[in-house]
Formats: structure tokens, sequence, C-alpha cells
């Protein structure tokens, strides 16, 4: 008997966030898609933090979910506790972080996988892919079996050849002692593509009965819970929730990382891989920030069915004694039980400059990759890249034009953007920093900004994409009224005024006006609306937001304009960088491995000046 020989249409290596969100979104669009994945119990697993969204990332699930995706729609249904984070900052910054339940978390996915149709959940491991020309054909696992397709998806996350480590202790497994891939690269690199390692880390968990939360502050959730999915009624979630608490590492837990640094893997040469700066270690950051005495530690549940508290802050590869030790110097771990170790993990990844801007590989058509494999950290990170991933796929497979989020239309695009064109040297974590557009790129408006494009791409159905076009005609309908809607400087409005806390009229002013005072809002303002309606919450808000900011608004809207002119200057794919004779030695070897499509990616480049930029226009313009 031969070995097996399936014919797929599109084939997903990977089935962490990234493979979910990319496997669903190609079934959902019709292909015959199969997700491979070491352990089917480990879909869309949550092997670090047991939260999804938190500041800028909230943007991303929130995007997610405007496309179409699901990551927003399974925390809905499995988180424990949910807060807005930013709150007393302008909306732009405003995030959304759930607690989920882990365990829930990824049953919910699981299932969703389960029962969606044209979807083939497989166990197995991938060894090598199936290259012809140039042109990918399938792939094979370690069992020998065969499978074709039009078109591929790496999400490996931190799988590919991963190491588990701690102090002197290295373990050739994936996260939570799952299998590695041991495999895979090396068919990668014989095909063409350049590999790197990188590396992330875990905290300790405790057992919940052995800490002192006396000793520590309470974090509650909000009383109003906000869902991250735009198809979740909100009065469905309000519920119970878990707390959350918060406690600080001190002079005496650094003195014992101190005193052990040298038996850190992360110092003594152990470990390989480059660590995300943003999120990083407690050697790390008690090495690098000599200044601070103490830094956060976040007690967190792991879900409702555990006793298991992540340590958030106090990521460590220190040996097993010194975790101990440090631990319990913090108020309320003195007697805290390790339930696991915490360890770095180390994995190989793709090195930066070898994808387009739809995701997909300059050196194999029809190879398409997402997630931490792409040098990205974090959940959302993943989900994100993994649904644009999945919808080019089947885009690339039915032979139509692949879909580019650009950096003006959703945070994204910024992601996608930063990793295509940006030299990265660490895990890329996104920032709201990150977004030069972020007034108009907040978590609030991601349907008005995307759903359109999901409804054009297929995933969000009809009825979904009419009740988005009706709210935002009540929107633009509200703000002409209240425009043009003038109050007088009569007595009562005064009272009322001056009872709000805000300065009285010399002549009349339209209720936009008002609206845009710094004290008032779209609600206080209610009493001097005569003719005000009930809307929804949802529109209100984009009213207000939109009256109050509309001044920066309408300057980000420019700077976009600008944005969109640069972006559409296209280059020439076959232009030789050689022939620019005045392009600087550094610019030129960069354009040349980057192959920029447009004016705009060719400008962020790093290492490419805006002298360099000038001298490439007038170039194209000589040569038109």
């Amino acid at each position: 008997m031969g070995n097996v020989v399936e014919n797929h249409d599109v084939i997903i290596v990977g089935a962490g966030h990234a493979g979910c969100e990319a496997a669903l979104a190609s079934a959902r669009l019709g292909m015959d898609t199969i997700v491979f994945t070491i352990s089917i119990d480990s879909v869309a697993l949550m092997p670090c933090n047991p939260n999804i969204g938190g500041t800028s990332k909230g943007h991303l699930v929130r995007e997610v979910d405007a496309l179409g995706g699901e990551m927003g729609k399974n925390i809905d249904k499995t988180f424990i506790q949910s807060k807005m984070l930013n709150k007393s900052k302008g909306p732009a910054v405003h995030s959304l972080r759930a607690q989920a339940d882990k365990h829930d978390y990824t049953k919910e996915m699981r299932k969703t996988l389960e029962n969606t149709d044209n979807l083939t959940l497989k166990q197995a491991e991938v060894s090598d892919i199936l290259v012809e020309d140039g042109v990918i054909k399938g792939v094979k696992t370690t069992t020998g079996a065969t499978y074709y397709a039009k078109s591929v998806v790496l999400a490996t996350g931190v799988y590919l050849k991963a190491k588990c480590i701690h102090g002197d202790v290295c373990q050739e497994t994936g996260p939570n002692g799952l299998a590695a891939a041991n495999f895979l690269t090396q068919s990668l690199i014989d095909n063409g593509i350049e590999m790197r390692r990188f590396k992330t880390g875990t905290p300790a968990r405790v057992d919940k009965r052995t800490v002192d939360f006396s000793k520590m502050q309470e974090q509650f959730g909000d009383e109003q819970i906000v869902p991250f999915s735009f198809t979740t009624d909100p009065e469905s979630i309000q519920k119970e929730q878990v707390s959350c608490w918060l406690t600080y590492t001190n002079e005496e837990t650094h003195e014992i990382i101190k005193d052990n640094i040298h038996r850190s893997p992360l110092f003594s040469g152990m470990i390989e891989g480059t660590g995300p700066r943003y999120c990083p270690s407690i050697e790390d950051k008690v090495v690098k920030f000599e200044d601070k005495n103490r830094h956060q530690v976040f007690i967190e549940p792991e879900g409702l069915y555990t006793n298991e508290m992540y340590l958030g802050g106090m990521s460590s590869s220190l040996p097993e004694d010194v975790q101990y030790a440090m631990y319990h110097t913090v108020p309320g771990l003195e007697n805290a039980k390790i339930v696991r170790n915490a360890y770095a993990i180390e994995y190989d990844c793709i090195e930066y400059g070898q994808l387009l801007p739809d995701l997909e590989f300059k050196a194999v058509k029809g190879l398409f990759s997402a997630g931490q494999f792409n040098g990205s950290s974090g959940y959302e990170e993943a989900a994100a890249q993994g649904i644009v991933a999945g919808i080019n796929a089947v885009k690339y497979a039915k032979g139509e034009e692949t879909i580019v989020i650009d950096r003006s239309v959703g945070y994204i695009g910024v992601l996608i953007d930063d990793l295509v064109t940006k030299e990265s040297h660490e895990p890329y974590r996104m920032m709201t920093s990150r977004a030069e557009y972020r007034l108009l790129l907040r978590q609030d408006n991601a349907d008005l900004r995307l759903t359109p494009l999901g409804y054009e791409v297929g995933l969000i159905d009809k009825e979904r994409y009419d009740a988005l076009i009706k709210k935002e005609k009540a929107i633009e309908k509200e703000i002409a009224r209240l425009e043009e809607t003038n109050v007088g400087a009569n007595k009562k409005v005064q009272k009322i005024l001056e009872k709000l806390g805000s300065t009285t009229l010399k002549t009349a002013t339209s209720l936009a006006e008002l609206i845009r005072r710094p004290e008032l809002d779209y609600e206080k303002i209610k009493d001097l609306d005569k003719e005000s309606s009930e809307l929804p919450e949802d529109v209100k808000e984009q009213v207000n937001i939109n009256i109050k900011y509309s001044g920066y608004i309408e300057r980000q809207k420019k700077q976009v304009e600008n944005f969109k002119k640069i972006e559409s200057k296209k280059i020439p794919e076959d232009l030789d960088y050689d022939k620019v004779i005045s392009l600087r030695i550094e610019a030129r070897q960069k354009l040349q491995k980057y192959k920029p499509i447009n004016i705009g990616q060719a400008s962020r480049i790093s290492g490419v000046s805006p002298a360099d930029i000038s001298v490439l226009l007038i170039y194209m313009e000589q040569n038109k």
C-alpha cells in the first residue's frame, strides 16, 4: 500500500490564533480547507497570558471581528473579567481587554472549527512544503502522507524547533510540554526561505490556595461590560466577574535576581534567540531599569475550572530554586506553591523582508504566512495576520486579486506593513504609538472602517452589512441635526449651563458647539435638546466623538489624503535599482531586498532616506 494522498483547495499549517482565523476565513469563503496541528488539544491554545485584547491589541481584535473573524465572538463567550483600558485618556487609545477562561476559550474555538463546513482538522506534523518552479503545490507530513492544494498558509507559532529553557534545564518541546515541530525548518530553508531564532517567555503559575490576597490590591472589571464583537448583544454578557490582583516586586526580589543573574540562560549565552523588548523577563527588567525599586505583578486567574494563577509581569528563565526564592519575596506570594515553572521558549521564525504586503512569500508563489512565524508576538497580532492570510490564500487559489489593508485604514494595516517593510530584530508588538492616524483608527469605529471590506470579500453577510449602513446614516443625520440646531442665550439655557459647570452664552450657539466644550458631551446637553430622540448607544458614541474631535479628525483626514497620493505611486516590478545611479549603496541594497510595490512602502524601509526617495521619484519620472 502506498502513502495517503489528498487534494484540498487551501492548507493551513498550525491551529493557533493565526491558523484558526486563516482556516475559518478560507472555509467560510467556500474553499475545501484542511488545518494541521501537532495536537488537536492545542487549538487556539493560550500558552502564555490568560487575556485577549489590551492596549492597541484590543483594536486588532475589533478589526478582526469587523472583517468577519472569530476572536472577538469567542472571547465574548468565554471571558471572566472585562475592562476598557485608558478611559481617562482620549478615545484614540481606549482599548478593551478581557480575562479569558483558557480552557473554555480553546474548547469554544475548537467547537467552532469542528462545526464549520468545508473544514477538516487533522492532527499531524507537517515536515515539508512541496514546491515546483517556485510555486507551492502542497505539503508532506512526517508519516509520508502528501496533501496537495492551490495555496498554503504557514502559521506555526512558536513550535518550529522549539526549546523550553529555565536555568540549565533545556527541553526540546513546544509550550505547555507539547511536542515541537522539528522538520519543517529545513524544508523551508531548502526552498529559499531565510530563518532566524526568536525567544519569548512566560511566568510561573501558582496555586491560588497558597496566595495571600489580603496583601494585594483587588482589580475589578467594568460595571458595564462592553463586548468585543459588534455582533454580540451587550445585554447578553452582563455577568458576575472574577477579580484580578495587583502586587509589586521589591528590592529584596531584585537582589535575589542580581545575585543569580549568571545562572540565567538569557545572560549565560544558552539562549540564542532575541526576546521581545516590550514584554521583557523580570531579570531583563531588573538589569535594564536599575533605577526602579519595584515592578508591577498582576495575579490573574487562568479560568473558573482551576486554581492556577498567572503572575503577569514576572516571566523568567531563571532556575527553579531562584524562582521560588524571588517569588516568595513578593507581598502575598510568601508561601506560594508553583504549579508550573516559568520558562523561556526559543523557536524558529522567518527573517524580515521576505513577504509581500498581502503576506505571500516572494520566494514561493501561493505560500502565505501569519502569526509568530512572521516575527510578531501576541495572540491578537497573530489573529489579525491570520484572517488576512486566509482571505488572500483563497483569493490566490481563485486567481483573484489579493487584498492589502493600508496603514490609514486599520491597525491590521500598520501591523502587516511594519512586518513587511521594517527590519525587526525582536518579536514585534503592536502599540497605539505605531499608528500615525490613530484618531481615525479607534477601536469604537472598527466596524465602520472594515466591515465594508469584510462584506466585499464575502465574510460578512448582507444583514450585518445593511445594519452597518443604517448605523452610518443615523450618525450622519444626528451630527447634521446637532450642527444646525441652535439654542439661545435665554435664562433657562444659562441656568442649565451653570448647573453643568459650563460658561454661560453671550449669543445663540449650536448644540454641536456646546458638545465641543471639554466639560460637556452628547449626554450632558440632553436638557437643552428639545428634538432629541433615543438612539442606540453605539450611534451616540460615534456622534459624540466625531463632534468633539472634529477639528483633529479633519486634520488627520488631510494627512491621509497626502499618504494615499504617495501610496498610489507604484514602482515597476522589474525596476533595476543598480541603474538608479544617485541612490546610496545602502538604499540600493535595501530596495533590492524588499522590492517595495509603491513609493510609500519604499519610504518606510529603514535605511532608505527622504533624499533616496527623491532620487527614485526623479528616476521613475525620467524613465516613464
